[in-house]
């Protein structure tokens, strides 16, 4: 790292999340209108050099319930299969109350690969059950293990997991001789404990586990500018928006001043941000010009002092995203 700021001089890329495709609650899904759409920002992405997919069995809402997954293993079917070898396609499973002992995951994985019509890279446990059922975990993490030892996926991940319980899944699958390969917790200017002292940050860090940023527009409050008049998004989001809005103007001013200076968007200045501190962030992208603004910030990175603004500014808001109740200690 760069002295003083914390800025990781390698930095990661950048990668898709697929939350939306198939989200009426939040996002307001049709697959009549939206479909062509997000097949066109699949293809979009994936020419500007996007490569990591990420989505999980339980994105798409009511009858729509795997619709994620389907889409986006039908979009890579369709591609010619150099090109899909490229990608890595990252599913995560829940561990539904139901899901029990080593073989709890075994028919969702299989359901799972079916909707991404066979091309599976890597197997995600959704969150951790330390919080309500801690017995549920370590069964349905030696089952995972187990898919990667006998050769049914290539890798394991997990998904909001903090520090303590992060060094417990990586110590236990040790013992199997399975390779934790990244986690994926909620990380942006407006959640920014996972790279505080004694984040997940730190323990990735040292245990070479690749971090992975989701969330990293906050729901696309970072996207806004200051002082934006847009009209509030429907639903939940608005709720959220109404919140927050008016007490990160200090932020999204200094969002602005920095893009200006790149030449670049606010939503570049975020993604970026998660870049400088080891993070690979995962947008939700839903059209071809999001894909397009993603993949541009591939081609620029913060200064350490830029990133530094941005860091004092984030912690000393007051505001912050709600943190997932599912996430551990």
């Amino acid at each position: 790292m760069e002295s003083g700021a914390g800025l990781v001089t390698e930095q990661p890329g950048i990668g898709v999340g697929t939350w939306s495709w198939g989200n009426r609650f939040l996002w307001g899904y049709e697959p009549e209108l939206h479909d062509p759409t997000l097949r066109a920002t699949f293809l979009r992405a994936v020419a500007l050099g996007l490569r990591f997919f990420d989505t999980a069995d339980s994105y798409g809402t009511g009858r729509l319930a795997g619709r994620s997954e389907t889409l986006l293993g039908a979009f890579a079917a369709a591609l010619p299969e150099q090109r899909r070898q490229e990608l890595t396609l990252a599913t995560k499973l829940a561990p539904f109350p139901w899901r029990l002992g080593q073989g709890g995951f075994d028919r969702p994985f299989a359901a799972s690969r079916e909707r991404l019509q066979g091309r599976l890279d890597r197997v995600q446990l959704h969150w951790s059950t330390a919080r309500y059922a801690p017995w549920q975990e370590a069964p349905l993490l030696d089952g995972l293990a187990r898919l990667v030892s006998d050769g049914a996926v290539a890798s394991l991940g997990l998904s909001n997991f903090g520090p303590r319980r992060l060094r417990w899944a990586h110590e236990r699958l040790q013992w199997q001789g399975v390779r934790l390969a990244s986690l994926q917790v909620q990380l942006s200017l407006l959640a920014p404990a996972p790279i505080q002292p004694g984040g997940v940050a730190e323990v990735c860090r040292e245990l070479g586990i690749q971090l992975i940023a989701y969330s990293p527009f906050a729901l696309g409050l970072l996207t806004e500018g200051p002082a934006s008049e847009r009209a509030l998004p429907a639903g939940p989001r608005g709720s959220l928006f109404r919140r927050l809005r008016p007490r990160i103007q200090p932020l999204l001013e200094e969002i602005g001043r920095i893009a200006d200076r790149h030449q670049a968007t606010g939503a570049q200045v975020a993604l970026n941000w998660c870049r400088s501190h080891g993070a690979m962030p995962i947008p939700g992208l839903r059209t071809v010009a999001q894909a397009e603004d993603a993949a541009a910030a591939l081609s620029w990175r913060l200064s350490a002092a830029e990133s530094s603004r941005l860091d004092g500014l984030s912690s000393g808001l007051g505001a912050s995203m709600p943190a997932n109740p599912f996430s551990s200690d």
